[in-house]
């Protein structure tokens, strides 16, 4: 049972990064362009271009989430996603009350945490990243190309 959990890891990892990235793009593009319901708050308007910190979090959200979606540049991209987050709710939830369930915070909590998860454990299958390095080991020289240890 292990072993076929273990073979499947990379494919759930990056259907993990896939559907984390896609929910926190769709949270960039609802308050940049007003779709999927619009920014919260606004009833279904956008913010405002240049509003701190609320239009530079959804500028994050829609660029760090359409590049954790595609697998490129993941573990950076992941790493801004998770920063973010972690600001929006010390920022924002916690001055209302300690744990998330009571300050909303859960949101922010579980995609800090989950862009963590990323940043370590890398895009996993179908990623971008993975194809891109592939194609530069396959044009490197035969001379140049280091040994894989096993």
């Amino acid at each position: 049972m292990t072993g076929r959990l273990n073979s499947a890891q990379p494919y759930v990892l990056g259907l993990f990064r896939v559907v984390v990235g896609l929910v926190f793009f769709c949270h960039g593009a609802a308050s940049l362009f007003g779709v999927l319901g619009g920014a919260a708050g606004t009833h279904g308007g956008t913010l405002s271009a240049g509003t701190w910190p609320n239009w530079y979090a959804a500028v994050i959200q829609l660029v760090a989430g359409a590049l954790v979606v595609l697998g490129l540049g993941t573990r950076a991209a992941a790493f801004i996603a998770s920063g973010s987050m972690a600001f929006a709710y010390f920022d924002v939830h916690q001055k209302a009350a300690l744990w998330p369930i009571e300050n909303g915070g859960e949101m922010p909590v579980l995609f800090c945490w989950s862009f963590l998860l990323l940043v370590f454990t890398g895009s996993g299958a179908f990623a971008l990243d993975g194809l891109l390095a592939r194609r530069s080991t396959q044009r490197q020289p035969a001379a140049e190309q280091t040994p894989v240890a096993a």
